[in-house]
């Protein structure tokens, strides 16, 4: 049975975790090295830092950022936005990451997934994958790049199965429909990568009551489950979801 990891995450621009709905209309939501401490103290076994406007600025991650989260937290850290070669990566790990998330790079070359797969381990690689709903798809879903700005007319859980064979040792995948509203996560995208892998996924995007986290864990079949919003603003505890979650039957990471 798979143990089921909390990640919050901590969506960075201009030195502060901001929080949006489908990735736009973003709000301040703290200082990342205050929330950092708090949701280690709180239980989660996991961090994500998300430099959200680096791709579109045309510029890489923020190390000082990186630094400074770091410096705090003994939990694992990913870090993501703005990787594009070996280079970007290793400095990431070097500033404190424990992995690093790709997105746009290793959909441009493909090919950077093997090579930092056998540089640095597979376990430290992770790819997100940004999709929105096109019936067009074979699997219903559409990969989009550069902060979901681009749509390319490819098939998201295609994509996925491919990053596997490349190397990756996690998926992330967000449903940009689901992004932001507290309406749940995309249970469907969820599954439908869970179900073609055999590598950790991440369910992102949409969390808003304890519900949805259990449902994206027992219904998605997703083994880490991240979110903003809700942690950032309070409205879910990490030690009272853990607890939430013991009590539906499922193996969760961590003690009490």
């Amino acid at each position: 049975m798979r143990q089921i990891k909390i990640m919050p995450c901590l969506d960075m621009k201009d030195g502060r975790v901001v929080k949006g709905v489908h990735f736009v209309d973003l709000k301040e939501a703290g200082d990342p090295v205050e929330n950092a401490t708090c949701y280690q103290k709180e239980g989660a076994d996991e961090l994500a830092m998300l430099d959200i406007a680096a791709t579109l600025e045309s510029r890489k991650t923020r190390l000082t950022w990186v630094k400074k989260v770091a410096s705090v937290i003994d939990i694992p850290l990913t870090v993501g936005g703005g990787i594009t070669n070996i280079e970007d990566i290793e400095l990431v790990l070097q500033a404190g990451a424990s992995k690093v998330s790709m997105n746009s790079a290793a959909v441009k070359t493909p090919a950077l997934i093997a090579e930092a797969a056998k540089k640095f381990g597979s376990d430290k690689i992770t790819v997100a994958i940004d999709a929105k709903r096109n019936k067009t798809m074979p699997s219903g879903f559409e990969l989009v790049v550069s902060g979901g700005t681009k749509p390319l007319a490819k098939d998201a859980v295609e994509w996925a199965k491919k990053c596997e064979e490349l190397g990756a040792g996690v998926i992330l995948p967000t449903s940009m429909d689901g992004d932001g509203t507290k309406a749940g996560y995309d249970i469907a995208f969820i599954k439908a990568i869970s179900s073609v892998v055999k590598v950790p996924v991440v369910a992102s995007g949409g969390a808003g009551r304890l519900e949805d986290f259990y449902e994206a864990a027992a219904k998605g079949g997703a083994s880490i489950l991240l979110a903003a919003s809700v942690f950032h603003f309070r409205i879910v505890n990490i030690r009272e979801l853990k607890n939430y979650l013991r009590g539906k039957g499922l193996s969760v990471a961590g003690g009490k």
